[in-house]
């Protein structure tokens, strides 16, 4: 369910460079660019001068129309909200159409449980058994150990699931949780309505592969039926028509931005619990080569991942530097059998367009608000 990335940088070298389509944009834009210094420098400077440049709407446009034209080169249907959140300016597109959230609804299960903890019910060195069932193949539990009689503290559980998309303690998380409809009442309860969990990775996964209802682990039952047909594993990276347009476990990426909006404002969880979830989306090591790839060096990524058959995805919080503020931004890419790398490279050039726009047009809000906590 989750592709996981075995690179160790932050960033990608020589990620800067901009291509034709790339070069006119920031030509257009380049009456402000000042402001902000060499793309993606975290230099001080003044705003810049009424009048200079694009307009705000103006250069929004130009944007916009960067976005969907880099969207277009996925070979499948793209959906990007971004927020600046200290000045609510947005940049987006197709961003109430559903996509299936892959391993994304585990921030989801995170706050879940954080919320638990909050309320005294769970605590985060409660130890919990890691049942047969529990067990899915991904990094993380099942790699390291693959025989039962394991107990995880629910703090390394929610650590293995947000910084290695680990399937089994998703599944452990889940039902500690009090199974996906837990969850998504949860998210009802934060205001939001575009967003549904309706089963754990073993669900998404069986739902996938559409394996008949069974007893024992999906493992176990997933085992045979690709033996008897390895023809099926290119499934796992190729678009599945009904597995794409059923609603179940799906978001709008308006909704993943209201989610992340509320984590990080602290108004879905206390402080402490809040910086367990966004820490450990800070260390995820799954997206390297996607938000995270083509921003400057020392960029603070909070992210999660998700990837099943046509779908990649990535959703989290970027740092602007200079206290120019946070961009909350969600990119989801379904229906689409263009390569694997192609597919995350849509969603580096997409974090680095809206990485770039947000730094330009912060920099007059930040002037006239100082910076954040200042």
């Amino acid at each position: 369910m989750q592709a996981n990335s075995t690179q160790t940088s932050n960033s990608t070298p020589g990620s800067i460079e901009c291509s034709a389509p790339r070069l006119a944009l920031w030509l257009a834009l380049a009456g402000t660019l000042g402001a902000a210094g060499a793309l993606g420098a975290p230099s001080k400077a003044p705003p810049p001068e009424a009048g200079s440049g694009l307009s705000a709407p103006a250069a929004r446009a130009v944007v916009q129309a960067d976005i969907a034209r880099i969207a277009a080169t996925a070979g499948g249907e793209v959906g990007v909200l971004a927020t600046h959140l200290e000045s609510g300016l947005t940049l987006s597109l197709n961003a109430d159409e559903r996509f299936p959230m892959a391993s994304t609804f585990k921030i989801a299960v995170a706050g879940r449980i954080l919320a638990e903890v909050d309320a005294g019910r769970l605590s985060l060195e409660q130890l919990v058994a890691v049942e047969p069932p529990d067990v899915l193949v991904s990094e993380g539990i099942a790699d390291i150990f693959p025989f039962p009689g394991l107990s995880v503290s629910i703090r390394n559980l929610i650590e293995s699931m947000l910084t290695r998309s680990d399937n089994t303690a998703t599944n452990v998380l889940t039902r500690v949780a009090g199974e996906a409809p837990a969850v998504t009442a949860w998210v009802r309860g934060l205001g939001i309505q575009e967003m549904r969990i309706d089963g754990d990775t073993n669900e998404i996964i069986a739902r996938f592969f559409s394996l008949p209802p069974g007893q024992g682990s999906v493992n176990d039952r997933l085992k045979p039926l690709l033996e008897a047909h390895p023809e099926l594993e290119s499934l796992d990276n190729q678009p599945n028509p009904p597995f794409d347009d059923d609603a179940r476990d799906t978001t709008t990426p308006a909704a993943m931005v209201a989610l992340l909006t509320r984590i990080s404002e602290r108004h879905a969880l206390s402080a402490s619990s809040t910086d367990v979830l966004l820490g450990a989306m800070q260390r995820d090591i799954t997206g390297l080569k996607r938000l995270r790839a083509m921003l400057p060096p020392g960029t603070v990524v909070r992210d999660k991942t998700g990837t099943i058959g046509g779908t990649v995805n990535d959703v989290g919080i970027i740092d602007l530097p200079d206290g120019r503020g946070r961009v909350a931004i969600a990119v989801y890419i379904k229906k689409s059998a263009r390569p694997f790398e192609e597919r995350e490279r849509v969603i580096a050039e997409i974090g680095r367009s809206v990485y770039d726009y947000m730094l330009i047009e912060s920099a007059t809000f930040t002037a006239r608000h100082g910076e954040r906590g200042s």
